[in-house]
């Protein structure tokens, strides 16, 4: 089933994909032009500016954080729509509160 999915998202340099996985400890999603097979921003939950946020607040909070600190990063790239790859996820609990961040922005998908 996952390859049906897969074969109808697809994103380009108009319309890049993100990209999502989720482990139980960490959010990490890319934006990837899947035409010339580049990833053009990532956030994770992993990096600096997380470390102090993750004893305060639990992880749908985080993955909020990541998502607004994924979206920002984007908008310096001057793009404002994307394809929104869930991949084997339920769009629920981290992976709807990342979209949510990314939303707040100002971006849509």
């Amino acid at each position: 089933m996952k390859k049906k999915k897969k074969k109808k998202i697809f994103g380009d340099l108009d319309r890049p994909r993100i990209s999502i996985y989720r482990s139980n400890k960490e959010i990490y999603a890319q934006v990837i032009d899947d035409s010339s097979g580049k990833t053009l921003v990532s956030s994770s939950s992993r990096e600096k500016e997380f470390w102090k946020k993750k004893n305060n607040k639990n992880k749908i909070e985080l993955s909020y954080e990541v998502g607004k600190s994924l979206g920002n990063k984007i908008k310096k790239l001057k793009i404002k729509k994307l394809v929104f790859d869930k991949g084997k996820y339920l769009y629920h609990g981290r992976i709807r509160s990342l979209a949510e961040g990314i939303r707040n922005v100002g971006l849509e998908f």
